[in-house]
């Protein structure tokens, strides 16, 4: 049975060479671990699946990195969703998932082709990217495909999957209208999120179609945080005590807009109407329970999941999936609404 010590007399390199050219890492000479890969296969050398896959460039692995995993995050519970999506597809395929999370920190010590290739997987799909991101431009110069979440960026080697945000944010403000309101507020995200872009086109787009003017005073940028969002919708209401609605880029964020119009004593929906968006597990928990615009963010992953792995077995006819949402109408728009 060929070991590594065989590849390493033939190769004439160390042990340790041959073990880390056969392991993906990226501080290996790409020509000495072509030769080493070369002389593996015709030795034979084969101690498990994981080093067969390594020796075919192929793990049947992929990698879910996740930005911003905080404790904090843990309460909208998205990426949970996402990865029980991927988790799913991928289990359907007989491949395996490795989940690593980034921080800035991190990603000035390792591209994210060093990543992958020392985590060992054939491609990613990134969650919770910020577009002004510099791991962005890696991503799409890597020759490793990936599967971008809610960021529309298209290459050979890379897709994405989104959801129709600004339709969505047009159900949600339209909403409000057909209820009478015309002074409506936006909590925004921030703006180096694609979704927080396009939802504040869907929030324009719903005003000037319904012919009511758009207040920029009146739009303010909560960061996705509960707290932010709280502090945002104290200072508008305060200041503009004439607005009856809010649309918010994230059920955290309502959740936020709710407390700060229980602080003023405001009541809802009679005083102050709210909508969300993503309809999280305590969207329907909240008091009173909150309308949202629904994504599926189990979709999300498991159609995120399916769509790299076609990339990676050349089956993949787009790179581009688009899912629909819904609105749900609950009591924090309409009174008694069942």
């Amino acid at each position: 049975m060929t070991t590594i010590k065989d590849i390493a007399k033939v190769a004439g390199v160390s042990i340790t060479t041959v073990s880390r050219a056969l392991n993906g890492y990226s501080d290996v000479n790409e020509k000495t671990r072509q030769k080493i890969i070369e002389i593996a296969k015709q030795l034979n050398y084969s101690p498990n699946t994981l080093a067969r896959g390594l020796v075919m460039n192929k793990s049947k692995t992929i990698g879910l990195l996740v930005s911003g995993l905080t404790r904090e995050s843990a309460k909208d519970n998205f990426t949970f969703e996402v990865l029980a999506g991927v988790n799913q597809y991928v289990s359907e395929v007989d491949y395996d998932m490795v989940l690593f999370s980034t921080t800035s920190t991190k990603q000035r010590e390792k591209t994210y082709t060093q990543l992958c290739r020392e985590r060992r997987v054939d491609g990613a799909i990134l969650q919770g990217i910020r577009s002004d991101d510099p791991y962005l431009q890696e991503v799409v110069e890597s020759d490793i495909p990936c599967v971008l979440i809610d960021i529309p960026i298209e290459s050979e080697t890379v897709g994405y999957v989104t959801t129709d945000n600004v339709l969505g944010a047009k159900k949600a403000v339209e909403h409000l209208i057909s209820l009478g309101h015309k002074n409506i507020a936006m909590i925004n995200g921030y703006s180096y999120a694609f979704v927080s872009e396009q939802r504040l086109k869907g929030f324009k787009e719903a005003l000037l179609e319904a012919g009511l003017p758009i207040h920029e005073e009146w739009i303010a940028d909560g960061e996705f945080r509960e707290d932010n969002a709280e502090r945002e919708a104290l200072r508008l209401l305060t200041n503009y005590p004439h607005i009856t609605a809010f649309f918010c880029a994230s059920d955290l964020m309502a959740l936020g807009v709710i407390k700060a119009a229980k602080r003023l004593g405001k009541r809802i929906p009679d005083d102050v109407a709210i909508i969300g968006y993503d309809d999280i597990i305590l969207a329907s928990y909240a008091t009173p329970p909150l309308s949202t615009i629904a994504q599926n963010k189990f979709a999300m992953g498991y159609e995120a999941a399916k769509l790299l792995i076609h990339m990676l077995e050349g089956k993949a006819t787009s790179h581009v999936k688009i899912l629909e949402t819904e609105l749900k109408i609950r009591e924090s728009t309409v009174k008694n609404y069942d």
